[in-house]
Formats: structure tokens, sequence, C-alpha cells
């Protein structure tokens, strides 16, 4: 049975000009959830990751330490939603603000919420309909590519993993609302591939922060 590990990027630059770059623990992030997939001894044939600088830094810094002559394909649609979009229409243009960055997810999870209810109709320049599909035939496509029994990797984000975990188990706007608030940076959920179709197997799986790396486990 094939395997897809969904890994999320490593943490971004929260409040600052530029949010799409990993910081240094974000870095520090990846190279060890690329650790622990070796650590696991997983064979990969197939490599995907988003067309954001900090997803493709994530799959870059990974796949070093995991198989020297991997590289992840760009694919857009592994991409997050646009939080700038949709605060601008659904949170009143609110920003990301360093100092208190629990106040800007609580707007932010406001603005998710009424985005989805929005539907098709909605004002963002990707409605939530329109970025479920998306992220759902990225999937679907990194599953097509693999052989039986061969395994899969995608660096992308909280947003995303939380949409097809959610979709996985029959409801993904919930997930997208439940889930993504709890996805660490740099974590991995692992999907299995069969005859049944595309299941669920562990979600948000984060280990290797654990002990003396403690330290470096972060959600945002």
């Amino acid at each position: 049975m094939g395997a897809i590990y969904l890994i999320r990027h490593g943490q971004a630059s929260f409040g600052a000009a530029d949010y799409d770059r990993l910081s240094d623990r974000g870095v520090e992030q990846s190279a060890l959830a690329g650790a622990e997939l070796a650590r696991r001894e997983v064979a990969f044939t197939e490599a995907r990751s988003g067309s954001l600088a900090r997803q493709r830094k994530t799959a870059e810094t990974a796949l070093a330490v995991v198989s020297g002559c991997l590289v992840a394909k760009e694919d857009p649609r592994w991409n997050e939603y646009d939080h700038v979009d949709i605060a601008r229409h659904h949170a009143g243009g609110a920003v990301q603000d360093s100092a208190d960055p629990r106040a800007y997810q609580t707007l932010l999870d406001t603005a998710l919420g009424n985005w989805i209810r929005a539907g098709e109709g909605g004002p963002c320049a990707e409605t939530w309909p329109a970025f479920a599909d998306r992220v759902r035939g990225a999937l679907a496509d990194l599953v097509a590519s693999l052989g039986k029994g061969e395994h899969g990797v995608a660096f992308t984000s909280g947003g995303v993993i939380a949409t097809l975990c959610g979709a996985l188990i029959g409801d993904p706007a919930a997930g997208l609302l439940k889930l993504n608030r709890v996805t660490v940076n740099a974590g991995i959920t692992k999907l299995v591939s069969g005859r049944g179709g595309v299941t669920l197997l562990s979600f948000n799986e984060h280990p290797h922060f654990e002990g003396d790396a403690a330290r470096l486990l972060t959600y945002r």
C-alpha cells in the first residue's frame, strides 16, 4: 500500500514585511522533519511543493536530508489560501501583528468562517469552493502519479492539510476550521492509498519536536 506524506512548511516570518520566508527556526524545523522521514527510511518516488517561498524552502531543506537527488516539483495548487485577501474582505483588513498573534488568529478564524459561508459568491479572488477543489485536485494528481506501493510527499501549508484531512473524513470545512489551528510547523500527516481510495492514517505528527527539540515546536 502506498503512502502520501503531507508536510507543513517550517515557521514563516509572522508579522514581518515578507511573511513568505522561513525564519531561522523554520529552517531548523524543516531539517528535523527531513531527519524524521529519513529515520523512517521512507523511499519517495514523487515529491511536490507549492510555489510559495516558505513551502519551496521547506522542501529543499527536508529533501536534502532525506535524499540528495529528489527534487520537489512545483505545483501552485498546493499553495495556502490567501490570508491577506480573506482578511481584507472578511475581517476588515486586519494585518498580522507579531506583538499579538493570538488576536490576529482570532480575527482570521472568524474571517475563514465567513469565507466558507460566502461560498461561490464570495468577494475574494479565490472562493472557498475553488480552494477546496484545487487542493483535492493536487492530491488526486499526486496519488495518480504513484505506482503500486510507491510513496509521495508534498510540502504545503496548514490550511491545505486541514482541508484535505477534513475532506477525507467527510467535512472539508470543519477540517479547515477545527484542524488548521493545531497544525504544527513542519508537522507530518500521513495518508495511505489503496483499492478503497485514500485514507487518513495520521494527522500532525511531531515527535521530532519532543525532548531536546521541544524548543522548536511552533504553531505560527
